[in-house]
Parts: C-alpha cells; structure tokens; sequence
C-alpha cells in the first residue's frame, strides 16, 4: 500500500518491522495499515471512521515478573497503560508519554529486538460510543517498558487505580485477550534469553 504524507513513514517502518518479528499476525498490521494509508488523520484523535491510531505501554519490572496495570475510569477495566496520538508521529513517544503522564514512573528502559525499535503487540478494538464521540476503533501500538517496581507510583485522574500485579496472577484483574497476550510475548522474550 502506497503512503503519501511523511508524517506516516514512521508508523509504516514500525509496521514492517512488526511483520519481520511476527510473521503469524500480519493480518492486524495490515488492518492498521489500511486506516493509515486511507485517512491522512488517522493520528488525531477526531479520526472516528473507522478509528484512529493510539499508543500504549506494556510495563514489566526488572525481572519481568510483574506488570503495572491501571484501572481505566471510563472503561472500567483494568488494562495496560496508553492513550491517544493526538498528532504524535511516534507511537513509542505516546505510549511513554502515557506510562509517564499514568503511572508517576519517569525512568522506562524501552528494549530493541535486534537493535531496532518494534512494537510489541498490536490491536484493533472497539472503543464504545460516548457522549458525543461515536463508537470508534483504537489501532494500538503496544509497547514494552521496562520499569523499576520499587519507585513510587501516582494514580492519575484518568485511572481509579495503577498497581504493580504479579504476572502469574494477571488472570484475577483481567480476562481480556489482549492483555493476556502481552504478558504472554514478553514471558516468551524471558525464556528465549
């Protein structure tokens, strides 16, 4: 697929190399890709049809045996840590920007996989309607941060709660696939290590 406008060229890279990592999910970057190449502002947050492009954080500690989750205010729902775009170029500043802006943390290490930057998971989602934003779709760049989990974290206005979790008991928060998926791709990074 063609892109026209430079201020797609980063998504696009990180698209590519996302489908070098993981062959088997080329269907959701072509999906993200679609909407990229179809709405030059597929970066804002007013890009409803189908959606728009949002970045988010999956953070681990040191040694990879926890996760910090946030319980979302308006979705209700414990989930990782990420938001809008809102024009940003560079997904991977979004998602940091948020896990920083969420969780008070202002030290993440982002590791390469093979000395280049690449999202660790990607999703498609429904957002539901509210108030005067229609029902939309999330096209959810998902980073890994790396975090120490013995720093003081802060809960912003947007969550009812940021905590440090066990991965091993994940499940008790959460049974959404997609967060589920992420702990089970970095599980994955630790064993092959």
């Amino acid at each position: 697929m063609a892109w026209t406008s430079d201020h797609r060229m980063h998504v696009a890279s990180l698209l590519g190399r996302y489908r070098q990592r993981y062959p088997g999910e080329c269907d959701v970057a072509d999906r993200i890709e679609e909407l990229c190449a179809a709405r030059a502002d597929c970066l804002m947050r007013t890009c409803f049809e189908p959606g728009h492009v949002t970045g988010s954080a999956w953070i681990v500690s040191l040694d990879g045996s926890r996760c910090l989750l946030t319980h979302h205010k308006k979705l209700d729902r414990w989930l990782q840590l990420g938001g809008h775009a809102d024009g940003e170029t560079h997904v991977e500043a979004v998602a940091l920007r948020e896990a920083e802006e969420e969780s008070g943390i202002q030290r993440f290490l982002m590791p390469p996989w093979r000395g280049e930057l690449v999202p660790l998971d990607l999703d498609v989602h429904v957002i539901p309607a509210r108030g005067a934003e229609p029902a939309h779709e999330h096209h959810d760049f998902r980073f890994l941060l790396v975090a120490d989990a013995s720093l003081p974290i802060q809960i912003s206005e947007e969550s009812n709660d940021v905590r440090w979790v066990d991965v091993s008991r994940l499940q008790d928060f959460t049974d959404e696939e997609s967060v589920l998926r992420l702990a089970r791709k970095v599980e994955a990074m630790y064993r092959s290590s």
